[in-house]
């Protein structure tokens, strides 16, 4: 297998692995487990499900693991096209591990005073659910942010099709803009969600192209390696 193949199946998989543990953490468990019209009962849903709520804990560091080691793989993969804008995926998507590891931190503190209760923990406790729900709220502005360097090097690289780049571009601005339309338009949510689905569409099909196709087979290995204008050429 072509090493820069086994290095995008690679990239896949863990793109793969994040997908799968932010649907489950995210979408599932977390509506699951909180009483959204009720924060009051934040406290006792977490008492009531202890196993759930460590899960919950759980897929968000799988989360955290998972877009670190996708961030960097994606910067490893696309460094011979574009260095510079490979280094903002990377940067964007540590950023955004960032945020999962801080809201595993408020969710795991959470889940520790229904145990073993210190001081109001009835008060305390939806605090930091709230804390950590507006945590992911903001982070969509990373999460659109390195979708943007990500399709730009599928356009430089050619090593997958244009369009996807140009879905990625897409959503990448979306995603950002609904960041700004969940607080600014709180009564709207739809608009939001919908600001997300290019973005939706072009990382399901990255994971799928990058496990499946991986890069195209007229890809080159390498990038000409670059010369400073200073440097005196080989004699």
């Amino acid at each position: 297998m072509h090493a820069l193949t086994r290095t995008a199946r690679v990239t896949g998989l863990f793109y793969l692995g994040n997908a799968i543990t932010a649907i489950l953490g995210l979408l599932i468990v977390r509506p699951l487990l909180f009483t959204a019209d009720d924060a009051q009962a934040a406290l006792a849903d977490l008492i009531a499900h202890q196993s759930l709520a460590r899960a919950a804990v759980a897929l968000e560091l799988g989360m955290v693991v998972t877009q670190t080691l996708a961030a960097v793989w994606f910067y490893r993969l696309f460094r011979p096209a574009d260095a510079v804008t490979a280094s903002g995926i990377a940067a964007f998507g540590l950023v955004s591990a960032t945020v999962g590891l801080v809201s595993a931190a408020l969710l795991a503190t959470a889940v520790g005073l229904s145990v073993d209760p210190v001081g109001d923990a009835a008060g305390v406790v939806p605090v930091l659910l709230l804390i950590s729900d507006n945590l992911w709220g903001v982070g969509a502005l990373f999460f659109g942010l390195w979708l943007l360097p990500m399709g730009w090097c599928v356009l430089r690289s050619g090593w997958m099709p244009r369009i996807l780049g140009w879905i990625l571009l897409t959503g990448g601005v979306g995603y950002v803009i609904s960041a700004f339309v969940a607080y600014l338009a709180p009564d709207a949510p739809a608009v939001a969600e919908a600001l997300t689905f290019p973005a939706a569409v072009g990382e399901l099909w990255m994971v799928g192209y990058l496990l499946i196709r991986g890069v195209r087979r007229t890809a080159p290995a390498e990038a000409p390696p670059t010369v400073h204008p200073l440097t005196p050429a080989a004699s």
